[in-house]
């Protein structure tokens, strides 16, 4: 399948889960995912070491959830952030995020063609979507464009697990058979949560995601797995010069 093509049917299968995306994530996370988002925006915050802040973006933000710990976090901090912007290439994504998160802007578009100038944000953010980035590579060189020296990348992910053992085997009955069964339930759409095993199967492990982050030329300065290593945080920079 050509990559546009590919794309283009991730895009679509997540226009159809959009009105129960939420739901499903808090019930397959067991909210443990708040958990996460907050260390995320906690650890990038503490890493830029600013006060008043420009922009952040967040890149397939789809409902929004990422936006709102942004904002929440930066409150509890005492930190000023000028603009929040959401990009996701979802239109039924943004429709729930537009209604959900009224701070932000929101526009359809694509990781790999981000459209702002080159370093005009801190802070840039994807979660849980990088593996649905085809062109992954192209996405990483766009958030570097985009970002100032010294900014910040931070990526939530399920990343392929690297280790053999019954901790292991725990998470793959979880996410090959437990996950696709409810989130199919609540979504009423098994093919869309099927996909992300299948998803994560193909995708790469923690240290090949920071290796592509370094060939890019970030610096990664912090990479956190967990739940049983389901999940990884890794924060980035850009280096100042």
């Amino acid at each position: 399948m050509a990559n546009e093509d590919k794309q283009n049917k991730i895009i679509g299968m997540f226009d159809d889960i959009a009105s129960t995306y939420d739901t499903a994530n808090r019930v397959l996370s067991f909210g443990i995912d708040k958990q996460w988002r907050k260390k995320g925006c906690d650890k990038a915050y503490e890493m830029l070491g600013k006060s008043k802040i420009s922009q952040i973006i967040d890149v397939a933000c789809g409902t929004g959830d990422l936006l709102l710990y942004w904002k929440d976090r930066a409150a509890k901090k005492g930190i000023i952030v000028d603009k929040y912007i959401g990009i996701d290439p979802s239109v039924g994504m943004l429709d729930v995020a537009k209604h959900k998160v009224e701070f932000a802007d929101f526009i359809e578009g694509q990781a790999n063609d981000i459209p702002f100038g080159d370093e005009s944000s801190d802070i840039v953010s994807i979660s849980y979507g990088i593996r649905n980035v085809v062109d992954r590579r192209k996405g990483l060189s766009e958030f570097y464009r985009v970002l100032k020296p010294g900014g910040i990348i931070v990526i939530l992910e399920f990343t392929k697990q690297e280790k053999s053992g019954i901790v292991s085997k725990i998470v793959d009955i979880y996410m090959k058979n437990i996950l696709p069964a409810i989130g199919g339930l609540v979504s009423k759409n098994y093919a869309a949560y099927k996909y992300l095993p299948d998803s994560i199967e193909e995708f790469l492990t923690t240290k090949m995601l920071e290796d592509e982050l370094m060939d890019t030329g970030f610096k990664v300065k912090y990479t956190k797995s967990f739940s049983l290593g389901i999940s990884t945080l890794i924060v980035a920079q850009k280096p100042l010069a």
